[in-house]
């Protein structure tokens, strides 16, 4: 059994510069129209939290394309205050930033991913309010960030 209990990716992402400019080459790419754009959402409804201290000037863009059976590309561009968005764009530049696996029991799943080595990088809710999310690094012996995806 998995550490969160599903090998099952829904989600992977892009952290980009130019979401607009991205999201069109995609779209051509695809064949498909480019999907809207929207962003994160209000800190009164996200409480999204950075290192353990809330962010509430951390924004992003985003834009979702739907790209197999339940899975999903993301687009984030982000803004230029602290978050886990703004250090991969400063320090790695643009890429795919992590994969994201739907969860229930979003506290129990933070929690054995930290007893397996992760550490929480950033959390918070769904700028809709239905659902939430947890941004883990996955420690040594695996260079990449994992989402957590929790719907109500």
């Amino acid at each position: 059994m998995s550490v969160i209990g599903t090998q099952k990716i829904t989600q992977v992402a892009l952290i980009v510069s130019d979401i607009g400019k991205t999201k069109q080459k995609l779209a051509q790419f695809f064949g498909i129209e480019a999907p809207p754009t929207s962003d994160g959402g209000d800190f009164a409804v996200t409480q999204t939290q950075y290192m353990g201290q809330p962010a509430p000037k951390a924004q992003c863009q985003m834009a979702f394309f739907n790209v197999g059976d339940g899975v999903q590309l993301e687009l984030i561009q982000p803004n230029e205050e602290p978050s886990v968005w703004r250090d991969f764009l400063n320090e790695k530049g643009e890429g795919i930033h992590h994969i994201a696996f739907g969860v229930k029991g979003m506290d129990d799943q933070i929690k054995a991913c930290e007893g397996f080595g992760m550490k929480l990088v950033q959390k918070g809710n769904y700028g809709s309010g239905n659902g939430c999310y947890s941004y883990l690094e996955a420690g040594d012996g695996l260079p990449l960030l994992v989402e957590l995806l929790e719907s109500f």
